[in-house]
């Protein structure tokens, strides 16, 4: 209650007297609500695309600040229009909402227990990725500046994105289908951020221009001819096959692409085929994923990884169907280098220079790039990391002991705060 109080009061204060100080203490008297919303989502979460409950909890919070708000958005999409007492630009703030197939093994009291449909199976769904601390924090962030609404120099768009990590198979969804859904209509300049385990909890990493790669997933059926296991001449084997073609797959960046221009990944991550060990099949699955930076590189690939596969298809006798893209297709998530320049101060006072780093550009994509093509966009990480784990131990994201520390979310509420109202204080006097 006390905290309350204090959170009441401080935003009873003058938009143009906010001091950084101010700013802190929003964060910090906002940081208990922050951490029971995430531990909630996290106990809870949803499938891309499916994120029902999450977004009544997110629409209900948003209505309850007096927003304009807008459900079913690409889905299950929630968007919240904060109108500021002075005119000046529009600024979007994203979070994406979903969670993943993943068994989560974390002790906490807010494990999740959840499972849900994926590919047609029940699959456990863990939030693995962070999106649970995102919502939370722009939840926050949507708190703090509708209390500085008579004062702000212009408009808040609060995005709330479902499927980031990609739509179901047939189904359209994520950014992408918000910005045919006309979401970025009106928008000036967006920012967005990333929870990242890698990272020490107080440290903003990022990068101008390309920050992210672009990113293509890809299936392939390999279809031979079924027979029994001990006769293998009398069939065609897809499974030596799929073998031989996860190996050759292999040469194409370390044979067929300029690497020192920009780099390139390619990964086989499901292999589906068989029920018997005395059968061999008529048909395996694969699915992966296919990572780049430079549009050349990613057609020269494309071109090649087509080769290969056929070809190592029709040596074995098989046939190879090849679905590239098979669901998603992400460009490059790229800042926009002015835009990060002109922020690059509001980082700095946030988190303190030596706390900014400025990183290399990462195999990991965001589909945050289509709302970045459609106006100047700037995508940052938030340290996650304990203070007390050493140097070279880290969680990967999407992996069942995926932890962060929820002591690095007060930085990212603070950072979307100070990006929005620095933003907006520059353009009202320009």
């Amino acid at each position: 209650m006390r905290k309350l109080l204090l959170l009441a009061a401080l935003l009873a204060v003058s938009y143009p007297a906010f001091s950084q100080t101010l700013v802190d203490q929003i964060a910090d008297a906002l940081e208990p609500k922050v951490i029971e919303w995430r531990r909630d989502f996290h106990a809870n979460p949803e499938l891309s695309n499916r994120e029902f409950r999450t977004a009544g909890i997110v629409a209900e919070h948003m209505r309850s600040l007096g927003m304009e708000v807008t459900e079913g958005v690409a889905h299950t999409g929630v968007i919240g229009i904060l109108r500021g007492g002075h005119p000046g630009p529009v600024v979007a703030l994203r979070a994406d909402m979903d969670a993943l197939p993943v068994l989560e093994r974390v002790d906490v009291p807010f494990k999740s227990v959840a499972t849900g449909l994926y590919r047609g199976e029940e699959v456990p769904v863990m939030h693995a990725c962070g999106h649970d601390t995102h919502v939370a924090m722009l939840m926050g962030a949507a708190e703090a500046l509708a209390g500085m609404r008579d004062d702000l120099r212009g408009s808040v768009k609060f995005i709330f994105q479902p499927a980031e990590e990609g739509s179901p198979p047939g189904e359209e969804g994520g950014a992408e289908l918000m910005v045919k859904e006309n979401v970025m209509d009106e928008v000036d300049v967006i920012f967005g951020l990333h929870i990242a385990a890698g990272a020490y909890v107080g440290k903003i990493e990022y990068r101008p221009r390309g920050m992210m790669a672009a990113v293509d997933d890809f299936r392939i059926v390999l279809k031979g001819k079924q027979a029994h296991g001990s006769a293998p001449w009398l069939g065609i084997d897809p499974v030596v096959t799929a073998a031989q073609v996860v190996n050759n797959l292999q040469t194409i960046v370390s044979r067929s692409l300029e690497l020192t221009k920009a780099a390139a990944v390619v990964t086989v991550g499901a292999i589906h085929g068989g029920v018997r060990s005395n059968i061999i099949p008529e048909e395996v699955e694969m699915l992966g994923t296919i990572r780049t930076f430079d549009p050349q590189m990613r057609q020269n690939l494309h071109n090649r990884f087509r080769e290969i596969v056929s070809h190592t298809a029709a040596s074995n006798g098989a046939i190879a169907e090849i679905q590239l893209p098979y669901s998603a297709y992400y460009p490059v998530t790229f800042n926009d280098p002015d835009l990060t320049a002109q922020m690059l101060p509001t980082l700095n006072r946030t988190a303190g220079e030596d706390n900014v780093e400025l990183i290399d550009a990462i195999t990991g994509a965001e589909d945050f790039s289509y709302f970045a093509r459609e106006v100047p966009g700037l995508y940052m990480f938030i340290g996650g990391k304990p203070l007390d784990l050493p140097a070279d131990v880290s969680v990967s994201h999407h992996t069942p002991d995926f932890y962060i520390d929820e002591a690095g979310m007060k930085l990212g509420v603070r950072t979307l705060l100070n990006l929005t109202l620095d933003y907006m204080e520059t353009a009202s006097t320009q």
